[in-house]
């Protein structure tokens, strides 16, 4: 994770420095922004990624002794047999599609996207996947 963060680190400054030279020869205030705001995202990344590395003290797949055993067995739990991303992408699409068109598709998208979210909340909680 170590290099992964100092490559962010190294991009950052490449971004911030690129802003500097972009602004004093073509003087466009927007793409100096773009390329500031670029290299202020990559910051936060490196930050975040430093700043876990170093509370972690390493990960197992950073280190060249380590063992197949240190690793974390498991990486959380991915339902194979889920409908419901499927619904609250369309709902994602409509309020897109309402910022685009009318007001009403958005409250509409925002009720779709509620109902989905608590059935995909609560899909292991009633049916046959009851626990």
């Amino acid at each position: 994770m170590k290099v992964g963060g100092w490559s962010f680190a190294v991009l950052a400054a490449f971004f911030l420095i690129v802003a500097g030279i972009y602004f004093v020869v073509s003087g466009d205030e927007i793409g100096t922004t773009a390329l500031v705001m670029t290299g202020g995202l990559a910051i936060l990344v490196a930050f975040y990624v430093l700043y876990t590395d170093k509370r972690l003290d390493g990960l197992p797949e950073d280190r060249a002794n380590a063992e197949i055993d240190e690793a974390d067995p498991e990486y959380g739990f991915y339902s194979p047999h889920s409908w419901w991303p499927l619904p609250v992408g369309f709902a994602a699409m409509l309020i897109a599609l309402g910022f685009i068109f009318a007001a009403w598709l958005v409250v509409l998208g925002v009720v779709f996207i509620l109902i989905a979210i608590i059935g995909w909340l609560f899909e292991y909680y009633r049916g046959s996947f009851a626990r």
